[in-house]
């Protein structure tokens, strides 16, 4: 069998002959949640600005005010990576190459290391400002 013939059995899985509609269907609900991770990142990012900019006017409490306003859009980015990582199971189960799953391992090794190391500082945060 040449190379071109596995690359297009291996690009071609059961699911993909016998329910194509499916299949596309369930790329169009992954790019869906990839869109709305990539939103919800973008309003943690512009309220941060905001309230970053608060404190500017005020001159109060600053850096409490900018440890909230890191806690805050910190729940934001933690939020998007857990859906990030659903739209890559998603396009995983649908793909059943090895490479793609190797692929997903090392996406969700990768952002639930960040995941860890950004609940720990809004942890820290926390008992910081209550301490």
């Amino acid at each position: 069998m040449s190379p071109e013939a596995l690359v297009a059995m291996q690009q071609e899985s059961l699911l993909h002959e016998r329910f194509p509609g499916l299949v596309e269907a369930l790329d169009w609900v992954a790019v869906g949640i990839d869109l709305i991770a990539v939103a919800l990142m973008l309003v943690g990012v512009l309220r941060f600005l905001a309230d970053l900019l608060r404190p500017l006017r005020d001159s109060g409490k600053v850096t409490s005010r900018i440890d909230v306003a890191r806690v805050e859009l910190g729940r934001y980015i933690l939020a998007a990576l857990e859906l990030l990582i659903v739209s890559d199971i998603i396009h995983t189960s649908l793909s059943l190459q090895i490479t793609d799953l190797i692929y997903l391992g090392m996406l969700v090794l990768i952002r639930s290391a960040i995941s860890f190391f950004l609940s720990r500082e809004i942890r820290e945060i926390r008992e910081g400002e209550s301490g």
